[in-house]
């Protein structure tokens, strides 16, 4: 049996994203995954637009909005609303495009209709053993399956943090938001009830798409244990109503449920992870996919490097590759992210307003480095300490866990 020098299990954005950088280094990789590479992506991805204008990925998007806003239900602002403006550009990924292009660069790669059910290790390579029971060996496996992976082992936890979601793209009796505008967070209390308003909050995520079509999203930011999509889908139509409008026609539905806050998983283990397996998912907000495309090229360089040393075993090939995607500067600040992430699932829906009411009144830079997770160790300290200094008491003493 020809021994291959990586197998990638999966077959959406993360395994892509790492196939497509991998396919460049003239490597003898296949793929094996539930469902065909050529699948529709199902899920929608949005991403401020500097992180693929700054890989030249830019045409990648759909649609593109500059009038991006949020509401915290924090007073009137100088234009007479009580919008809090981001003045930075924010875009939806064309899925099909997205998929296509990574496809496009992962010529060579053939995927395998097949679920790995044990994967074994020997000394010069692994052992995928399908339930079909076809047997495929390689000097390395990486599982880009997803945050339920069998096979990336990490520290126990029993109070993962998920981020749930239930949206709708369809078309209404009058416009949820404004003309060209897109809604990052709608905080806004009014549609709940006394109980509702003491529970996880929640936020509606909103945009125009254009053609009198808008996609509206209720979304839990972090819960333990998790919003239901049924509760989720009930606090959005609540929120319609509350507004007079009544949905006339749906397009898409969207449900979405993934963790924010997976322990990384240990290095030292014959199996590599990327994306939800690898916890690359940013606790702060969720996002993964700029990480994804700023992360897979060095990662894949560096692969191909180690792969020269013929007597590398698994273990080693992996732990290598475990180093190269968390190496101690992004180990610090996912750290320090699920630190403040922890503190703000114990805020209930008055003190997360405001508490985004003064995180935005950070400099744009410094706002959107914390959101795209680009700023140094150093930085992120810095903007974490000036957020603490300039918030109000309450969050102060929330953020120091004295209620």
């Amino acid at each position: 049996m020809k021994i291959l020098d990586i197998l990638i299990l999966g077959s959406g954005p993360a395994a892509l994203c790492l196939a497509s950088e991998l396919a460049k280094q003239n490597l003898n990789i296949m793929g094996i995954s539930t469902k065909s590479p050529k699948d529709k992506w199902e899920n929608t991805y949005g991403i401020w637009a500097s992180e693929l204008e700054e890989l030249g990925l830019e045409s990648l998007l759909s649609h593109r909005w500059s009038n991006t806003v949020s509401f915290f239900g924090n007073g009137i602002n100088e234009k007479g609303n009580n919008s809090t403006e981001h003045r930075y550009d924010y875009g939806l990924i064309n899925q099909e495009a997205f998929q296509n292009e990574l496809l496009k660069k992962c010529k060579g790669i053939e995927w395998l209709n097949e679920t790995a059910k044990q994967i074994t290790e020997d000394k010069n390579f692994s052992e995928v053993i399908c339930f079909s029971g076809l047997k495929l060996k390689a000097r390395l496996v990486i599982d880009a399956s997803g945050h339920k992976s069998n096979f990336i082992k990490r520290p126990a936890r029993d109070d993962v943090a998920q981020q749930a979601a239930y949206g709708i793209v369809g078309k209404f009796s009058s416009p949820p938001v404004n003309k060209d505008q897109f809604v990052l967070m709608d905080f806004r209390p009014d549609h709940l009830n006394k109980e509702e308003k003491l529970s996880s909050p929640s936020f509606l995520y909103a945009m125009d798409l254009g053609n009198d079509t808008f996609f509206v999203e209720e979304t839990s930011l972090a819960s333990y244990p998790a919003l239901s999509q049924d509760r989720l889908k009930k606090r959005l139509f609540s929120r319609l109503e509350n507004k007079g409008i009544q949905i006339k026609e749906i397009y898409h539905e969207e449900n979405c449920l993934f963790p924010m806050n997976l322990p990384l998983p240990f290095k030292k283990q014959f199996v590599l992870g990327f994306g939800g397996a690898a916890s690359m998912v940013h606790p702060a907000s969720g996002y993964m996919i700029g990480s994804l495309l700023r992360r897979a090229p060095l990662l894949a360089e560096k692969l191909a490097i180690y792969l020269k040393e013929p007597d590398q075993s698994s273990i080693e090939l992996a732990s290598k590759g475990w180093e190269v995607l968390w190496p101690n500067e992004l180990t610090q600040r996912h750290k320090l992210y699920q630190y403040g992430l922890q503190r703000l699932m114990r805020f209930d829906e008055s003190k997360l307003r405001s508490f985004f009411s003064s995180f935005f009144k950070l400099s744009t830079k410094e706002w959107v480095g914390f959101l795209t997770n680009t700023l140094p160790l150093p930085k992120l300290i810095y903007v974490m300490s000036k957020m603490f200094i300039n918030s109000p008491l309450k969050i102060k003493l929330g953020m120091l866990n004295i209620n």
